[in-house]
């Protein structure tokens, strides 16, 4: 049987937010969950696909592989069930709320992993169709050298809690419910510290300034992120560093505007070569370029350079230059030549052929009036 759309599982829209995904699984978990609801025989599946739902969506890579390719994107790591890792810890994060925190399971908790860290970068347009590497500087917190992250004085390693006897949780009984709660004694991670190190005082982490070097792709627009992995937080007592994710800003441009893979811009023209026609050059991003004015451009009239836009950082052709003609009025016009276009208006008053725009709309205004 083919599998639900799960942000229809979940009941959320596509550009949900990881909080908002995170409120529809817990309103699920709640519902469905088979402790809680063990008269209904569809309980169990409704929860089992809301889980799974949830697992691919909080993740940004395996949300970003299921939006481009669907199921098939996520089908070849598989949903991991009640003993992956994702899966665990959805579970500690979504029934810490839910039943008072801990695993209801009795599953120990994965908390160790360090936080991901959000960087906002400013980038021009040039650089975002070109691409560009830029270093950058951020306060992160990294693992302990002197005690190598696990919190504990060299020479010596934590022990095993003895209130919990290592499973980082603690059960109790609440009516019909065992639940399985964070041990207060070493906060879940079946350890404790009785010599902590004297650098990060038992925290396994230290505060430090880093600097990266970030690859900016060519095609890159406002909103992409760029994940480095392992760059982020380190974890808690030797464990995974979190990633760093790069939000990509790109800056307005003084000649183009950006749509896409294509490029705008607007060109003034004289009053004459928009007459008689000529020829102007415009700028693109790999220098200037001449094009041809026929006789007659009206403002408005778009100019097409294949080829001169951006190159999609996704793949596919790359985009086009499109330049909007725009006819400039003379200013400040002296005597003689005030005289000389209003002769030449005289010369071509009345006349259709010179003014096809101005006699069609007045027919248009004119049938308007006369419908009334």
């Amino acid at each position: 049987m083919s599998k639900r759309d799960y942000y229809e599982v979940l009941g959320v829209q596509k550009n949900a937010s990881s909080d908002d995904l995170k409120k529809a699984y817990r309103k699920l978990a709640m519902k469905y969950h088979p402790d809680r609801n063990s008269e209904d025989p569809s309980a169990p599946e409704k929860f089992k696909e809301a889980s799974e739902a949830y697992e691919i969506l909080s993740d940004t890579s395996k949300r970003n592989a299921y939006d481009q390719f669907g199921h098939q994107g996520v089908d070849a790591s598989g949903f991991s069930g009640s003993s992956g890792a994702g899966f665990n810890d959805i579970f500690g994060d979504i029934f810490g709320d839910i039943f008072g925190g801990g695993d209801p399971f009795g599953r120990r908790q994965r908390s160790n992993k360090g936080s991901d860290l959000q960087y906002s970068m400013t980038i021009s347009l040039e650089d975002a169709v070109r691409g560009v590497t830029e270093k950058i500087a951020i306060p992160a917190l990294e693992a302990c050298s002197p005690c190598g992250g696990t919190g504990a004085k060299k020479g010596s390693s934590p022990i095993t809690c003895g209130t919990c006897g290592g499973a980082g949780q603690v059960r109790t009984q609440q009516g019909f419910f065992s639940v399985a709660q964070t041990c207060r004694q070493c906060s879940g991670s079946g350890q404790v510290i009785k010599d902590p190190c004297t650098s990060c005082k038992g925290q396994g982490r230290v505060e430090k300034r880093k600097t990266l070097s970030v690859k900016i792709p060519a095609g890159v627009d406002t909103g992409d992120r760029i994940r480095l992995s392992g760059e982020g937080e380190a974890g808690f007592s030797g464990g995974p560093s979190g990633d760093l994710f790069v939000q990509i800003k790109v800056l307005p441009h003084d000649v183009f505007e950006r749509d896409g893979r294509h490029l705008y811009c607007e060109a003034p023209i004289s009053f004459i070569d928009a007459s008689l026609g000529g020829e102007i050059q415009i700028p693109t991003l790999d220098g200037k370029v001449k094009i041809k004015i026929p006789e007659g451009t009206q403002t408005g009239k778009l100019f097409r350079l294949r080829g001169k836009g951006i190159s999609p950082i996704r793949g596919g052709s790359t985009g086009d230059l499109l330049c909007r003609a725009v006819i400039e009025t003379p200013q400040n016009l002296t005597k003689e030549q005030k005289k000389i276009l209003k002769d030449f208006q005289n010369s071509i008053e009345n006349n259709a052929n010179h003014n096809p725009l101005k006699d069609e709309w007045f027919d248009k205004v004119k049938s308007f009036f006369d419908s009334k």
